[in-house]
């Protein structure tokens, strides 16, 4: 009898247990998805050495792990770049899981998202080339009360005020912060502003993708926003830049102007867009259709004999910044063509195959064009021809109740970030600090200041090497951004691993300084990489490839298998990841191989201009990773000549670029700073030189040829011309009073007899900030011409976080006064005849008796160069 108890036990504990099984949640609807999931999970599995695949899988181990979480981390291990594959572990993967998923059943909305919607612009927990954080679940424990009783819509709008209280813009350089690290500096570009966003949408289960315009047409630089997806439909909103409603920010009237806005979706997405790209981890989407008006760019290569070229290589560009950047690359068809859907203006399309190019201007009258692979390597010869963007549109303002109640909370907002901000270390407290630890005391203010809402981590690592004199140059040699976001305890281990080794008997201070002393490398996030290879290598290791560094180099080139398909966010691969993996794109491998030289104590970096992996031996060599790379290349000298006739003085990498022929196509040379002169290897070149104009549209010059070894070239720079007509737009009474901080003026006594350049601004919104970033770059020029410089603020934007001290070099005539009721914007409007709908900043130009000569209007680069030619112009 207790036999047949038992067994009745066992059966119904197995049905049981079936039963559990058969009603547990599954991830995937779809069938035939999720096993298309398992299959690229087990390969991506089976590529994992013992030493990741540890780390990263025995999260399925795990006992408490249901259904959805295994299927929802198979999915993700199955599609993630390659670079966290590399440097984070299973147990992290299963945390944002959860997130996603508690996310998703807390809030009312949940319920509502479709499964392919959730899947892509949900669970997934990286937004672009961020190192990664627990943010997801931080931000869900601060805002889940704040938004759980509001709509889907109401909730977006609200998260994106919490996000404008913790992080406003500012620029800095290209590496993207966490989203926590973010909120600890109060700011950041755009790029981690939408990041940011991104994670705080994504946070509350609402759906949310990071969008970017690649390089804008009408003007340099670019733009990134976030796009949500609010009961069945995608909305833009600026990031951290909170708007009343959905679809609506200062970037409305640019977007119409651009060639394309795209995003990277993670795994394999079957939604309905357009696809740029399409590859087996991730897709490119095209959401310019989105934003205005699209036409379909097409090309058809042939060779020199009229014959289709099959697999040529295509690329769709814009001019920005004095290049033509690719915004599309693709391959042509069996016929011969390649198409792309973009906007109403002008591209270049490059194409090339083995070595032959060629190349043509598609345009809205010439949107078909066919391109002739006729040019080759070493051809000399000119050309010139004018790129025109898209026409400027009129679009819709916010209605001016729900804008003034709106601009209420953005100073709230603004007093509260400011509030933080006021808790970092001020400068009597850090060089009270210096004197105590006999330090300088305006080096100490400088890396606590730049440290921001990380100064403590940088005061205690202060405190702890005041003796060390490699302390101050050690903490030059990182960015501001790495002051601003790395631990103390990272920074120590770098230093600790730096006296260990010492320094190889002939190295220059400088170098040490930049190439050896610093662990920073290129855009990486900083990890001790430093101590972790001196132990993994003993000292009679170390003092052979200080010997000879061709060891190191042959060990990289057998041990590290190359990749370049999966990193594709372009987040580089720590060295340590690359180490553990064993698998790593180029650039990530390049950068290992500078870490494990300077870990031996050997000076390595990265070339500025060309980013070739080098060590320093006497000289600077390539390491010789590719069969085409040489140790040393021959080298000739170039010297860029200002041309007599030029109105300025031409600015490297925004009025010209000289770039180097590879894999057919041109590469531009990092040159940075004021370039005169620079060494450069023999080779083929093209000098591009463009004038653009007001409206946009740019005249470019190129100069195809070769530069050989030991040579010495003069390269002229000779702007190409644009016509500028003045004529009087409108007149303002010069006599108008302004109020200024702390006394009332006029016009006429701020334009000391030469005139006045008036800005009315948002100090609030980037596209003022760039105006003021842009501007110190014509100090110079405006403090010859000795005119008066007004930024004048409306009264109903004024914001008492705005701190104007923070734009360093403005010229000297600069003054900031308070537009009460708008009344002179008001009258500068009716008398241009403007539909403004608060396109800020608006920037004149005026004479001395108040006409108007020039004005701008919205987010422009470069308006402080087209004042001072103005200027000139008269």
């Amino acid at each position: 009898m207790k036999r047949v108890y038992y067994l009745l036990f066992l059966a119904l504990f197995a049905c049981m247990t079936m039963s559990c099984q058969q009603s547990e949640r599954s991830f995937f609807s779809d069938e035939k998805y999720r096993e298309q999931v398992k299959i690229d999970f087990q390969q991506r599995k089976s590529m994992i050495n013992h030493t990741r695949s540890k780390a990263l899988f025995s999260v399925f181990d795990r006992p408490d792990l249901s259904l959805e979480e295994k299927e929802a981390l198979e999915f993700l291990f199955a599609y993630m770049p390659l670079n966290d594959l590399s440097d984070y572990n299973g147990d992290f993967f299963l945390s944002q899981t959860r997130a996603a998923f508690e996310a998703r059943d807390f809030f009312e909305w949940g319920a509502k998202i479709p499964e392919e919607i959730f899947r892509h612009f949900v669970l997934v927990y990286r937004i672009n080339n961020e190192n990664l954080d627990s943010a997801r679940i931080v931000f869900f424990n601060e805002l889940k009360d704040r938004v759980k009783n509001l709509s889907m819509e109401e909730a977006a709008l609200e998260v994106n005020h919490w996000c404008h209280e913790k992080v406003n813009y500012r620029a800095t350089d290209g590496r993207t912060s966490s989203p926590l690290a973010l909120v600890k500096t109060a700011w950041g570009r755009c790029g981690e502003e939408s990041t940011f966003t991104t994670t705080a949408l994504r946070a509350v289960g609402i759906p949310a993708r990071q969008c970017y315009t690649p390089r804008w047409a009408h003007t340099d630089d670019n733009h990134a926003w976030v796009e949500v997806w609010i009961d069945g439909k995608w909305h833009y909103m600026g990031a951290c830049e909170p708007e009343p409603v959905l679809d609506a920010a200062w970037f409305t009237a640019p977007a119409k102007r651009a060639m394309m806005v795209h995003t990277n979706v993670f795994g394999k997405y079957t939604g309905e867009e357009e696809k740029n790209v399409d590859k087996p981890m991730y897709s490119t989407i095209n959401l310019l259709s989105n934003y205005t008006a699209v036409r379909e760019a097409k090309a058809l290569i042939t060779d020199a004999g009229g014959q289709a070229v099959v697999g040529a290589k295509v690329a769709f560009k814009v001019y920005n910044y004095a290049e033509y950047y690719s915004i599309v690359e693709s391959v042509t068809d069996s016929a011969g063509k390649a198409s792309i859907y973009t906007g109403m203006g002008d591209l270049l399309v490059w194409a090339s195959k083995d070595g032959v190019f060629g190349y043509a201007v598609s345009s809205p009258e010439n949107e078909s064009v066919t391109i002739v692979l006729n040019k080759k390597k070493g051809d000399s010869f000119d050309d010139s021809f004018e790129i025109v963007p898209p026409s400027e549109q009129k679009v819709a303002g916010t209605p001016s109740d729900l804008a003034a109640e709106n601009g209420k909370r953005l100073r709230r907002e603004d007093s509260i970030r400011k509030a933080y901000m006021d808790t970092f270390i001020n400068e009597q407290t850090a060089k009270d600090f210096a004197s105590k630890l006999n330090l300088s005391a305006d080096e100490t203010w400088k890396y606590l200041n730049s440290a921001q809402g990380n100064w403590s981590e940088i005061q205690k690592f202060i405190g702890k090497h005041k003796d060390d004199k490699y302390l101050f140059p050690f903490l030059s040699s990182v960015s501001s951004k790495d002051l601003r976001d790395v631990p103390e305890h990272i920074l120590t281990s770098h230093l600790q691993g730096f006296h260990k080794i010492g320094v190889k008997t002939g190295t220059p201070d400088d170098i040490v300084t930049r190439n050896l002393l610093s662990p920073r490398i290129s855009r990486e996030i900083i990890r001790p990489w430093r101590k972790f290879f001196q132990s993994e290598f003993d000292n009679s290791i170390v003092e052979d490839v200080r010997a000879n560094v061709g060891e190191i180099v042959n060990y990289v080139k057998e041990n590290i298998k190359i990749d370049d398909e999966q990193n594709y966010y372009n987040c580089p691969l720590t060295p340590q990841g690359v180490y553990d993996m064993k698998i790593a794109d180029r650039h990530s491998r390049n950068i290992f191989f500078v870490s494990l030289c300077r870990s031996a104590g050997i000076a390595a970096r990265l070339n500025p201009a060309t980013l070739r992996p080098q060590y320093f031996d006497g000289e600077w060599k390539n390491a010789e990773f590719e069969n085409d790379i040489k140790e040393i290349y021959p080298q000739a000298t170039v010297a860029f000549v200002n041309a007599k006739e030029n109105i300025l003085k031409p600015q490297y990498e925004t009025h010209y670029t000289l770039a180097r022929f590879q894999d057919g196509d041109f590469s531009t040379l990092n040159l940075r700073g004021n370039v005169s002169t620079v060494s450069v290897d023999e080779g083929y070149y093209r000098l591009m030189i463009g004038s653009r104009a007001n409206d946009g549209s740019v005249t470019i010059s190129n100069k195809y040829f070769e530069i050989k070894e030991k040579q010495s070239l003069n390269l002229e720079i000779k702007m190409p011309e644009v016509i500028r007509k003045m004529q009087v737009l409108g007149i303002i009474d010069m006599n108008t009073k302004i109020t200024l901080a702390d006394n009332e003026t006029t016009l006429k006594d701020l334009s000391n007899g030469n005139g006045v350049m008036l800005c009315f601004a948002d100090p609030d919104k980037e596209p003022t900030k760039h105006i003021l970033q842009d501007l110190p770059a014509q100090t110079g020029e405006l403090n010859k011409w000795n005119g008066g410089i007004l930024f004048l603020v409306p009264d109903d934007k004024l914001s008492r976080a705005f701190d104007n001290t923070v734009f360093k070099n403005l010229p000297k005539n600069t003054v900031w006064g308070v537009d009460n009721k708008r009344s002179l914007l008001n009258e500068t409007i009716s008398t241009l005849k403007l539909d403004f709908n608060d396109n800020f900043p608006l920037t004149l130009l005026l004479t001395n008796n108040g006409g108007i000569i020039y004005y701008s209007a919205g987010y422009k680069i470069g308006v402080g160069e087209n004042i001072v030619k103005m200027i000139k112009t008269k």
